[in-house]
């Protein structure tokens, strides 16, 4: 009969190899350090993607770009301050901050000489990026909060009444409803690739 598999190392993420010893597969326990980790998690590149949802999630999508993104919009600037406020790791916040930069989403301005430092503001097209979190604070608050209420609330700055976020048509102001859309080729959607799947609003 094979062995039983290994006890559980100490710490790591937990991962169930087999190899076949013997002409018999055994299967054991290893554990997955985090250098593999990061190794296994390797980002893939959305870019050339045709499809926008792709690639804006190349740039967003991780869950430390959002709360970067999210401090920014609440004022904080510069690289201690965001360190402080997420508890997040400095070689993964200039991982995140430098990626911001260079695509346009922040920009680097330096405030201090001697020694020279530097603060991230958002682009115009940073701040473009707010109806996207806004649109995900209005999801988190009605399907992930208890009975206790939103965490944190949007207010209008001078009515201090609370702002409920809506995506809406451009065209008509109307709530997007998904079983009234459908979804077609645009001008910029390459010849050869296959056309995403629409859905048909009549069903």
């Amino acid at each position: 009969a094979p062995p039983p598999p290994a006890p559980p190392p100490a710490g790591g993420l937990l991962i169930e190899k087999t190899q076949e010893i013997g002409g018999q597969r055994v299967s054991s326990l290893a554990k997955l350090t985090r250098f593999d980790y990061r190794l296994d998690m390797k980002r893939t590149d959305l870019s050339r993607l045709p499809c926008s949802i792709a690639r804006t999630s190349n740039l967003l999508g991780d869950w430390w770009t959002p709360l970067v993104l999210r401090e920014a919009f609440s004022g904080v600037r510069r690289f201690d301050e965001f360190a402080k406020r997420l508890g997040i790791g400095r070689n993964v916040l200039t991982q995140r901050l430098q990626r911001l930069t260079n695509v346009g989403i922040l920009t680097r301005v330096q405030y201090q000489t001697c020694p020279d430092r530097h603060e991230y503001r958002l682009t115009d097209m940073g701040r473009d990026l707010f109806g996207v979190l806004a649109a995900m604070i209005r999801w988190g608050d009605d399907w992930l909060v208890g009975p206790e209420g939103a965490p944190i609330e949007l207010v209008d700055s001078e009515t201090r009444q609370v702002i409920r976020p809506l995506v809406v048509d451009e065209h008509t102001g109307e709530a997007l409803d998904p079983r009234r859309i459908a979804a077609r080729p645009g001008p910029g959607f390459p010849e050869r690739s296959t056309a995403p799947a629409g859905r048909d609003p009549n069903e």
